[in-house]
């Protein structure tokens, strides 16, 4: 086999567990949905603890799995990122329950925008014409998303539903996560960097169901499960899929959420998008693909390390 068709089938491979991880993550934001009137802390808990199972597994089956996933350098740096994270994740899981699938999972994908802009606060990264054009024209795509839920009177007079308001927080706080995992990467394995916000996660989450728990039932208590295994895989296959594919050729597969989102909004919840949200939903979608095609423009004209 060429060292060209290997190279091929090693992307190919990194697509498919980029679109595995994207359809799991729809699938379970589904289940989220048939939970929502259970507290918001005990959903992040059941997302959190039951995602150890796939978690384990795949350590236990890779060589070397539980030692890269328990071994840190820097600790600290996974209490930031896990604390922001489980933020993110309780602010994305209480728009989900209060808004149609279609309108949370875009308001997601703003996330790789608000990214743009921290990545150049903190790491003092370069920003050119495009990517800041992107931020502009997708913050135009929010305003439309966000019109059928208070849009922009709403926005300046406090009067944005509550599923909105969550939304933006915790694609704000995700865009944090984004920029302190870049970070990280210099020194801590991507199982470390899983394990221990799922351990995070399931503490901080845990603690909540002390104020506030529902006790399921045999059916909810299946969907809860059904939850924490769907996020494990979708974290392990979206983990993976970067082993075998540069980010920015992977990023704009995180776009085929809205297209499930779609599809099952309607089949199962009978929620119909609006037409305003469509459209900015598809400027959102152009401006994070501009968003990769030039972090994909700025890997390639990096220099390449020489071998020794």
């Amino acid at each position: 086999m060429s060292a060209s068709t290997l190279a091929t089938r090693t992307v190919f491979l990194g697509i498919g567990l980029k679109l595995t991880a994207v359809l799991a993550f729809s699938v379970m934001n589904a289940f989220i949905k048939l939970v929502a009137d259970f507290p918001t802390g005990e959903i992040v808990f059941a997302r959190s603890i039951f995602a150890f199972i796939p978690i384990f597994i795949m350590a236990a089956i890779t060589a070397d799995g539980v030692r890269k996933m328990v071994v840190t350098m820097r600790p600290w740096l996974h209490v930031r990122r896990s604390l922001l994270g489980t933020a993110a994740m309780f602010g994305y899981f209480t728009s989900i329950a209060l808004v149609p699938l279609v309108d949370a999972t875009a308001i997601g994908f703003l996330m790789p925008i608000f990214a743009v802009v921290l990545a150049a606060v903190i790491l003092k990264e370069h920003v050119g014409v495009f990517r800041w054009g992107a931020v502009a024209v997708g913050l135009v795509g929010v305003l439309l998303i966000i019109e059928p839920h208070g849009g922009i009177r709403g926005l300046i007079s406090g009067g944005l539903s509550y599923g909105v308001v969550f939304g933006l927080m915790g694609a704000f706080l995700a865009a944090f996560v984004v920029v302190f995992i870049r970070q990280m990467s210099e020194t801590e394995t991507s199982e470390s960097i899983v394990f221990y916000f799922a351990l995070f996660c399931s503490i901080a989450s845990g603690l909540t169901m002390l104020f506030d728990f529902k006790m399921p039932n045999a059916e909810e208590a299946f969907y809860l499960v059904v939850i924490g295994v769907l996020g494990g895989v979708a974290q392990q296959a979206m983990t993976f899929s970067y082993r075998y594919a540069e980010p920015s050729l992977l990023a704009p597969f995180d776009y085929v959420a809205i297209v499930w989102a779609t599809i099952i909004g309607f089949l199962f919840f009978g929620e119909t998008p609006l037409p305003v949200v469509i459209l900015g939903s598809s400027i959102v979608v152009a401006a994070g693909l501009v968003i990769a095609w030039r972090e994909r423009a700025r890997g390639q004209m990096k220099p390449k390390p020489q071998s020794m």
